[in-house]
C-alpha cells in the first residue's frame, strides 16, 4: 500500500498550481497593500511612505548626453558619456513649488541601480537597461558606443528605463531610486551601504540549484520556456530586419545613382532637358528619404530590443525561485536525516550504513547518558529544523504570489507595448509604400518628362 507523505515531503511540494491567467484577489490585494506603503518589518530604510513620497508628482527625463574624460578606479584616463537627468514638479507639494532639479549620471551608475533593484526585489521583473554596445546593426550603422547616433538612442533607452521604474507600483517607492534622481554626491556610497553585493546570489550557486532541484514548479518551468521563446523570436526578427534594412538601403541608393544620370543627361538634351532635370531631382529626393525611414525603423528596433532584454529579467525571477526551492529541499533533507538519527538512537537499530555504525562496532556502544545527551541535542536540532523548514516554505509561497502578480503585470504591459509598436511600424511601412507608388505612377513619370 502507498504510504501517506511525511511532513517533510509535504513541505517540499510546490504551492498549488494555478492557471497562467489572472492572479487571485488575495494576491492582488497583497500587491496593492505593498504599493500603498504598508511596509513589512525591516523595509523602512528602503521604502518611502506616503508622507514624503512625491515621485508620482514629477516628470522625469534624460535630456542630454555629454562626452567626458576622467580617471577610473585604476587611475587610468578614460572617455565616457554622462547623461543629464532632469526632474520637474507637475504640481505644488504642501503648498510649495518644487523647482526643476538636475544631475549627471554615468551608464555604470544606472547599472548599479538596476543591480541593487534585482537583489532587493527578486520577485519583480526589473526593467532592463538599453544595450551598452550596439547589437543587430546593419552595415551603415556604427557599432561604436561613442557614436552620436548610438548615444542618442541609448539616452532615450535610459529615460525609458527610469520611466518604467517610476511607473512600477513597488519599485517607484524605493528610497535608493529616489536618491538616484535627487542626490548626485555620495549616492554610490549610499547604495553600497545597503550591502546588496553580499546578498546577491552567486551564479555558481544558481547554476547548481537549476540542475539539482528535485521538485521544480511547473509554472516557473513554463515561464523559462516562454522567456527563451520570446528571446529567440525577437532575436530572429531583429536579424531579419537588419538584412532587410541593408537591401532597402541599397535599392534607394541605386535611385540616387539614377538621379545623377538623369541630371547629367539633361545637360545634353534640348527638348527633354527640363523634364530630365526634374526627374533626376525627384530621384535624389526619393533616395535621400531612406535615411529618415531607417532612422524611424531604428526606433522600433530599440523597442523590440527592450523586450529582448526583458527575457533575461524573467529568467532572473525563475533562477531566484529555483534557489529558494533548492534551499527548501536541502532543509527538508537535513531534517529527515536528523529524524532518522534520533529514531536509530532511540531504538538502537541502524537502518543504513553509516560511519557512526562502524565506529560503534569497532569501539563499543555508547553509555546511556551519552545516548540521552545525543538524543536531546538531536531533538533540539529537529525542532529548529522544523521551524526553519516552515519559515522557508512560507517564504517560498509568498515569493510565488508576489512574483506571479508582477509577471501578469509584465505580460499585460508587453502585449500593449508590442501591439502599439508593430501597428506603428506597419503604418510607417504603408506610408513608405505610398510614396513609392507616386514615383511608379505613369502620369507622374510622363509629367516629369
Amino acid at each position: 500500500m502507498d504510504q501517506a507523505p511525511s511532513e517533510a515531503e509535504r513541505q517540499l511540494q510546490p504551492a498549488s498550481e494555478e492557471p497562467l491567467g489572472r492572479p487571485d484577489t488575495e494576491l492582488e490585494a497583497a500587491v496593492i497593500e505593498e504599493a500603498e506603503g504598508d511596509l513589512e518589518e525591516g523595509s523602512e530604510d528602503r521604502t518611502m511612505t506616503d508622507n514624503n513620497f512625491w515621485l508620482k508628482k514629477i516628470e522625469i527625463s534624460v535630456s542630454e548626453a555629454e562626452k567626458r574624460t576622467g580617471r577610473n578606479a585604476m587611475n587610468m584616463q578614460e572617455t565616457y558619456t554622462a547623461y543629464l537627468i532632469e526632474t520637474r514638479s507637475v504640481e505644488h507639494i504642501d503648498g510649495q513649488s518644487v523647482l526643476t532639479d538636475s544631475l549627471w549620471r554615468r551608464y555604470s551608475e544606472f547599472e548599479l541601480l538596476r543591480n541593487y533593484l534585482l537583489v532587493f526585489y527578486p520577485h519583480i521583473v526589473v526593467p532592463p537597461l538599453p544595450e551598452k554596445r550596439a547589437e543587430f546593426v546593419w552595415h551603415k550603422l556604427s557599432a561604436d558606443n561613442m557614436d552620436p547616433d548610438f548615444v542618442e538612442r541609448r539616452r532615450i533607452g535610459l529615460e525609458n528605463f527610469l520611466l518604467r521604474v517610476a511607473s512600477h507600483p513597488i519599485l517607484c517607492r524605493d528610497k535608493i531610486f529616489y536618491l538616484f534622481l535627487t542626490q548626485e554626491a555620495n549616492w554610490k556610497e549610499t547604495v553600497n551601504e545597503t550591502g546588496f553585493q553580499l546578498k546577491a546570489d552567486s551564479r555558481l550557486k544558481a547554476l547548481n540549484a537549476t540542475f539539482r532541484v528535485k521538485n521544480p514548479d511547473k509554472r516557473f518551468t513554463e515561464l523559462k520556456h516562454y522567456s527563451d521563446e520570446l528571446q529567440s523570436v525577437i532575436s530572429h526578427l531583429l536579424r531579419v530586419r537588419a538584412r532587410v534594412a541593408d537591401r532597402l538601403y541599397g535599392v534607394y541608393k541605386v535611385h540616387g545613382n539614377y538621379g545623377r544620370v538623369f541630371s547629367e543627361w539633361s545637360a545634353i538634351e534640348k527638348e527633354m532637358g527640363d523634364g530630365l532635370q526634374s526627374a533626376g531631382h525627384h530621384m535624389d529626393v526619393y533616395a535621400s528619404s531612406i535615411d529618415d525611414i531607417l532612422e524611424d525603423e531604428e526606433h522600433y528596433a530599440d523597442q523590440l530590443k527592450e523586450y529582448l532584454f526583458y527575457a533575461e529579467a524573467l529568467r532572473a525571477v525563475c533562477r531566484k525561485h529555483e534557489l529558494m526551492q533548492y534551499d527548501l529541499e536541502m532543509a527538508a533533507q537535513d531534517l529527515a536525516s536528523k529524524k532518522q538519527q534520533c529514531e536509530e538512537l532511540a531504538t538502537g537499530t541502524v537502518r543504513t550504513f553509516s560511519l557512526k555504525g562502524m565506529t560503534t562496532k569497532l569501539f563499543g556502544q555508547e553509555t546511556p547518558e551519552q545516548r540521552e545527551a545525543r538524543i536531546k541535542m538531536l531533538e533540539e536540532q529537529i525542532s529548529e529544523g522544523e521551524q526553519q523548514l516552515k519559515s522557508k516554505n512560507l517564504e517560498g509561497r509568498e515569493f510565488i504570489k508576489n512574483a506571479w502578480a508582477d509577471i501578469e503585470r509584465f505580460k499585460e504591459q508587453k502585449n500593449h507595448d508590442l501591439k502599439e509598436a508593430l501597428i506603428s511600424y506597419a503604418v510607417m511601412q504603408i506610408s513608405m509604400c505610398k510614396k513609392l507608388l507616386i514615383f511608379l505612377d505613369p502620369d507622374f513619370v510622363h509629367s516629369t518628362l
